[in-house]
Protein backbone atom coordinates (compact mmCIF):
# COMPACT_ATOMS: atom_id res chain seq x y z
CA UNK A 1 0.00 0.00 0.00
CA UNK A 2 1.52 3.66 -1.24
CA UNK A 3 2.19 5.85 2.31
CA UNK A 4 -0.43 8.30 1.14
CA UNK A 5 -2.97 5.09 0.69
CA UNK A 6 -5.65 4.35 3.42
CA UNK A 7 -9.07 2.50 3.46
CA UNK A 8 -12.32 4.33 3.47
CA UNK A 9 -15.83 2.80 4.42
CA UNK A 10 -18.86 4.56 3.12
CA UNK A 11 -22.03 3.31 4.97
CA UNK A 12 -25.20 2.08 3.52
CA UNK A 13 -27.07 3.23 6.97
CA UNK A 14 -30.40 2.34 7.63
CA UNK A 15 -33.08 4.53 9.22
CA UNK A 16 -34.69 2.59 12.70
CA UNK A 17 -37.04 3.62 15.42
CA UNK A 18 -34.59 4.45 18.40
CA UNK A 19 -37.03 5.27 21.57
CA UNK A 20 -34.32 6.78 23.66
CA UNK A 21 -30.86 9.13 22.69
CA UNK A 22 -28.77 6.11 24.33
CA UNK A 23 -29.81 3.90 21.36
CA UNK A 24 -28.67 6.34 18.79
CA UNK A 25 -25.51 6.73 20.41
CA UNK A 26 -25.04 3.03 21.02
CA UNK A 27 -25.97 2.62 17.11
CA UNK A 28 -23.58 4.75 15.66
CA UNK A 29 -20.76 4.01 17.93
CA UNK A 30 -20.93 0.55 17.11
CA UNK A 31 -20.42 1.07 13.31
CA UNK A 32 -17.46 3.18 13.60
CA UNK A 33 -16.27 0.54 15.97
CA UNK A 34 -16.97 -1.65 12.74
CA UNK A 35 -15.22 0.43 10.14
CA UNK A 36 -11.97 1.04 12.43
CA UNK A 37 -12.07 -3.07 13.00
CA UNK A 38 -11.45 -2.94 9.01
CA UNK A 39 -9.03 -0.59 9.36
CA UNK A 40 -11.14 2.71 7.77
CA UNK A 41 -9.04 6.22 8.61
CA UNK A 42 -12.66 7.71 6.61
CA UNK A 43 -16.03 7.07 7.23
CA UNK A 44 -18.96 8.50 5.29
CA UNK A 45 -22.52 8.28 6.71
CA UNK A 46 -25.68 9.65 4.40
CA UNK A 47 -27.50 12.67 3.63
CA UNK A 48 -29.88 12.54 6.20
CA UNK A 49 -28.46 9.82 8.09
CA UNK A 50 -29.79 11.87 11.56
CA UNK A 51 -33.48 11.28 10.91
CA UNK A 52 -33.89 8.51 12.57
CA UNK A 53 -33.68 11.16 15.91
CA UNK A 54 -37.25 12.59 14.68
CA UNK A 55 -38.43 9.10 15.97
CA UNK A 56 -37.48 10.26 19.60
CA UNK A 57 -40.57 12.81 20.11
CA UNK A 58 -43.33 10.78 19.58
CA UNK A 59 -45.93 13.90 19.55
CA UNK A 60 -43.69 15.30 16.28
CA UNK A 61 -42.35 12.30 14.14
CA UNK A 62 -45.45 11.97 11.62
CA UNK A 63 -44.88 15.64 11.43
CA UNK A 64 -43.33 16.55 8.20
CA UNK A 65 -42.10 20.39 9.61
CA UNK A 66 -43.00 19.53 13.53
CA UNK A 67 -39.91 17.12 13.45
CA UNK A 68 -37.35 19.15 12.53
CA UNK A 69 -37.95 21.31 15.18
CA UNK A 70 -37.87 18.46 17.82
CA UNK A 71 -34.66 17.51 16.31
CA UNK A 72 -32.81 20.99 17.38
CA UNK A 73 -32.68 19.73 20.91
CA UNK A 74 -30.14 16.60 20.16
CA UNK A 75 -28.30 18.52 16.85
CA UNK A 76 -25.46 19.73 19.19
CA UNK A 77 -25.45 15.96 21.02
CA UNK A 78 -25.11 14.28 17.60
CA UNK A 79 -22.20 16.55 16.79
CA UNK A 80 -20.47 15.53 19.85
CA UNK A 81 -21.39 12.00 18.99
CA UNK A 82 -19.30 11.92 16.15
CA UNK A 83 -16.46 14.57 17.26
CA UNK A 84 -16.23 12.09 20.16
CA UNK A 85 -15.70 8.92 17.55
CA UNK A 86 -13.59 10.58 15.13
CA UNK A 87 -10.62 11.48 18.39
CA UNK A 88 -11.44 8.49 20.09
CA UNK A 89 -10.81 6.24 17.21
CA UNK A 90 -8.34 8.81 15.38
CA UNK A 91 -10.07 8.62 12.11
CA UNK A 92 -12.14 11.44 9.92
CA UNK A 93 -16.02 11.24 9.54
CA UNK A 94 -18.77 12.50 7.73
CA UNK A 95 -21.45 12.66 10.38
CA UNK A 96 -25.04 11.35 8.03
CA UNK A 97 -26.49 15.39 7.22
CA UNK A 98 -29.08 17.06 9.64
CA UNK A 99 -31.75 19.47 9.34
CA UNK A 100 -29.75 22.57 11.03
CA UNK A 101 -32.03 25.84 12.23
CA UNK A 102 -29.85 28.70 11.27
CA UNK A 103 -30.36 31.86 13.98
CA UNK A 104 -32.39 33.62 10.96
CA UNK A 105 -34.91 30.62 11.49
CA UNK A 106 -33.86 28.87 7.83
CA UNK A 107 -33.39 25.25 8.31
CA UNK A 108 -30.11 24.06 5.92
CA UNK A 109 -29.11 20.18 5.03
CA UNK A 110 -25.65 20.32 6.81
CA UNK A 111 -23.04 17.59 7.33
CA UNK A 112 -20.50 17.84 10.01
CA UNK A 113 -17.00 16.81 8.84
CA UNK A 114 -15.52 15.54 11.95
CA UNK A 115 -11.65 15.09 12.18
CA UNK A 116 -9.36 12.94 14.56
CA UNK A 117 -7.71 15.70 16.76
CA UNK A 118 -11.80 16.48 17.58
CA UNK A 119 -11.91 19.83 15.29
CA UNK A 120 -15.26 19.37 12.90
CA UNK A 121 -16.35 21.76 10.18
CA UNK A 122 -19.59 21.17 7.79
CA UNK A 123 -20.70 21.49 4.30
CA UNK A 124 -24.53 22.86 3.73
CA UNK A 125 -26.16 21.55 0.04
CA UNK A 126 -25.79 23.37 -2.43
CA UNK A 127 -29.10 23.00 -4.53
CA UNK A 128 -32.25 21.66 -3.21
CA UNK A 129 -34.29 18.92 -4.73
CA UNK A 130 -38.25 19.80 -5.41
CA UNK A 131 -39.07 17.97 -2.32
CA UNK A 132 -37.29 20.02 0.25
CA UNK A 133 -37.41 23.06 -1.47
CA UNK A 134 -41.27 23.10 -2.13
CA UNK A 135 -42.81 20.47 0.85
CA UNK A 136 -39.64 20.72 3.14
CA UNK A 137 -39.08 24.48 3.68
CA UNK A 138 -35.00 23.73 3.64
CA UNK A 139 -32.79 26.41 2.15
CA UNK A 140 -29.45 26.45 0.41
CA UNK A 141 -26.36 27.66 2.03
CA UNK A 142 -23.14 28.29 0.16
CA UNK A 143 -20.02 28.14 -0.24
CA UNK A 144 -18.84 24.90 -1.21
CA UNK A 145 -15.85 24.17 1.03
CA UNK A 146 -12.36 22.01 0.53
CA UNK A 147 -11.41 20.45 3.55
CA UNK A 148 -7.75 19.82 3.46
CA UNK A 149 -7.01 16.64 5.69
CA UNK A 150 -3.81 14.41 6.21
CA UNK A 151 -5.64 11.86 4.17
CA UNK A 152 -6.04 14.12 1.43
CA UNK A 153 -8.19 17.25 0.05
CA UNK A 154 -11.35 16.32 0.10
CA UNK A 155 -14.99 18.26 -0.82
CA UNK A 156 -18.36 17.15 -0.24
CA UNK A 157 -21.44 17.23 -2.79
CA UNK A 158 -24.83 16.20 -0.71
CA UNK A 159 -26.70 13.77 -2.89
CA UNK A 160 -28.39 16.23 -5.75
CA UNK A 161 -25.75 18.36 -5.82
CA UNK A 162 -23.72 15.49 -7.24
CA UNK A 163 -26.03 16.06 -10.69
CA UNK A 164 -24.58 20.04 -11.28
CA UNK A 165 -21.17 19.22 -13.22
CA UNK A 166 -19.83 23.14 -11.81
CA UNK A 167 -19.53 22.40 -8.06
CA UNK A 168 -17.57 18.98 -8.28
CA UNK A 169 -15.51 21.15 -10.81
CA UNK A 170 -14.98 24.23 -8.53
CA UNK A 171 -13.56 22.06 -5.78
CA UNK A 172 -11.19 20.08 -8.03
CA UNK A 173 -10.30 23.49 -9.40
CA UNK A 174 -9.38 23.93 -5.85
CA UNK A 175 -7.52 21.37 -5.45
CA UNK A 176 -9.95 18.23 -4.54
CA UNK A 177 -8.98 14.72 -4.59
CA UNK A 178 -11.72 12.91 -3.33
CA UNK A 179 -15.49 13.89 -3.36
CA UNK A 180 -18.06 12.53 -0.68
CA UNK A 181 -21.46 12.30 -2.00
CA UNK A 182 -23.91 11.67 1.45
CA UNK A 183 -27.21 10.60 -0.32
CA UNK A 184 -30.69 10.37 0.21
CA UNK A 185 -32.99 8.72 -2.81
CA UNK A 186 -36.92 7.38 -2.55
CA UNK A 187 -37.03 5.82 -6.30
CA UNK A 188 -34.57 3.52 -7.97
CA UNK A 189 -34.36 6.02 -10.49
CA UNK A 190 -33.37 8.77 -7.84
CA UNK A 191 -30.57 6.28 -6.50
CA UNK A 192 -29.12 5.78 -10.37
CA UNK A 193 -29.58 9.71 -10.81
CA UNK A 194 -26.89 10.55 -8.16
CA UNK A 195 -24.55 7.26 -9.32
CA UNK A 196 -24.19 8.65 -12.63
CA UNK A 197 -24.04 11.95 -11.20
CA UNK A 198 -20.98 10.69 -9.10
CA UNK A 199 -19.82 8.19 -11.65
CA UNK A 200 -19.53 11.38 -14.26
CA UNK A 201 -17.76 13.82 -11.74
CA UNK A 202 -14.92 11.10 -11.49
CA UNK A 203 -14.80 11.17 -14.95
CA UNK A 204 -14.87 14.42 -15.63
CA UNK A 205 -12.76 15.72 -12.66
CA UNK A 206 -10.33 12.59 -12.62
CA UNK A 207 -10.76 11.71 -9.15
CA UNK A 208 -12.45 9.81 -6.53
CA UNK A 209 -15.95 10.04 -5.72
CA UNK A 210 -17.71 8.04 -3.24
CA UNK A 211 -21.10 8.16 -2.54
CA UNK A 212 -23.15 6.89 0.80
CA UNK A 213 -26.55 6.47 0.76
CA UNK A 214 -29.38 6.20 3.52
CA UNK A 215 -31.51 2.43 3.15
CA UNK A 216 -34.65 0.86 4.56
CA UNK A 217 -37.93 1.97 5.39
CA UNK A 218 -39.53 3.89 8.17
CA UNK A 219 -43.39 4.12 7.60
CA UNK A 220 -43.65 6.56 10.67
CA UNK A 221 -41.75 9.09 8.85
CA UNK A 222 -42.91 11.60 6.32
CA UNK A 223 -39.88 12.50 5.34
CA UNK A 224 -37.71 8.87 5.12
CA UNK A 225 -39.80 6.75 4.85
CA UNK A 226 -38.78 4.84 1.92
CA UNK A 227 -34.78 4.96 1.20
CA UNK A 228 -33.16 2.74 -1.88
CA UNK A 229 -29.79 2.86 -2.85
CA UNK A 230 -26.03 1.03 -2.43
CA UNK A 231 -22.64 2.55 -1.84
CA UNK A 232 -19.87 3.38 -4.29
CA UNK A 233 -16.51 4.02 -4.61
CA UNK A 234 -15.43 5.52 -8.35
CA UNK A 235 -12.88 6.89 -10.11
CA UNK A 236 -11.86 7.83 -13.52
CA UNK A 237 -11.60 4.60 -16.60
CA UNK A 238 -8.05 5.54 -17.06
CA UNK A 239 -4.85 4.85 -15.76
CA UNK A 240 -4.58 2.47 -12.97
CA UNK A 241 -8.14 2.48 -12.05
CA UNK A 242 -11.12 -0.12 -13.58
CA UNK A 243 -12.04 -0.23 -16.80
CA UNK A 244 -15.80 0.93 -15.87
CA UNK A 245 -14.09 3.02 -12.95
CA UNK A 246 -15.93 1.24 -10.37
CA UNK A 247 -13.73 0.71 -7.73
CA UNK A 248 -16.22 -0.56 -5.41
CA UNK A 249 -20.31 -1.01 -5.15
CA UNK A 250 -22.64 -2.48 -2.58
CA UNK A 251 -25.53 -4.76 -2.86
CA UNK A 252 -28.68 -2.41 -2.96
CA UNK A 253 -30.74 -1.32 0.12
CA UNK A 254 -28.73 -3.92 2.38
CA UNK A 255 -27.37 -2.62 5.57
CA UNK A 256 -23.34 -2.49 5.76
CA UNK A 257 -20.16 -0.78 5.03
CA UNK A 258 -18.62 -0.60 1.98
CA UNK A 259 -14.98 -0.89 1.87
CA UNK A 260 -12.21 0.46 -0.56
CA UNK A 261 -8.74 1.56 -0.90
CA UNK A 262 -7.75 5.25 -1.66
CA UNK A 263 -4.92 6.73 -2.80
CA UNK A 264 -4.75 9.93 -3.91
CA UNK A 265 -1.64 10.18 -5.45
CA UNK A 266 -3.30 8.03 -8.45
CA UNK A 267 -5.49 11.12 -8.93
CA UNK A 268 -2.22 13.08 -9.68
CA UNK A 269 -1.03 10.61 -12.01
CA UNK A 270 -4.22 9.86 -14.04
CA UNK A 271 -4.98 13.51 -14.11
CA UNK A 272 -0.86 13.98 -15.94
CA UNK A 273 -0.38 10.44 -17.80
CA UNK A 274 -4.01 9.37 -18.90
CA UNK A 275 -4.58 8.14 -21.92
CA UNK A 276 -7.70 11.33 -21.85
CA UNK A 277 -6.93 14.56 -19.97
CA UNK A 278 -10.38 15.95 -19.28
CA UNK A 279 -9.51 17.40 -15.99
CA UNK A 280 -7.07 19.71 -17.60
CA UNK A 281 -8.96 20.25 -20.85
CA UNK A 282 -11.98 21.70 -18.85
CA UNK A 283 -11.59 25.09 -20.08
CA UNK A 284 -11.63 24.08 -24.10
CA UNK A 285 -15.64 22.65 -23.50
CA UNK A 286 -15.92 25.93 -21.26
CA UNK A 287 -15.00 28.08 -24.36
CA UNK A 288 -17.26 26.56 -26.55
CA UNK A 289 -20.13 28.37 -28.25
CA UNK A 290 -23.71 27.35 -29.20
CA UNK A 291 -24.09 29.10 -32.70
CA UNK A 292 -27.44 28.97 -34.25
CA UNK A 293 -27.46 27.86 -38.03
CA UNK A 294 -30.70 27.62 -39.86
CA UNK A 295 -31.43 25.26 -41.89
Amino acid sequence: MSARAFIVAAAQFPVFSPNTWNEVDALVAQWVANAVARGAKLLVFPEYGSMSIAHLDAATRSDLHGQIAAMQTHRETWLTLHRRLAQAHQVYILAGSYPWTLADGRTVNRAWFCAPDGRAEYQDKAVMTRFEREQWNIWSEPPLKLFDTALGKIAVNICYDSEFPLLARAACEAGAEIILVPSCTDTLAGYYRVKIGAQARALENQCYVIQSPIVGEAAWSPAVDINIGSAGVYGPPDRGFPDDGVIALGPLNEPQWLYAEINPEKVAEVREFGAVRPFRHWPESAAALVVPQPL
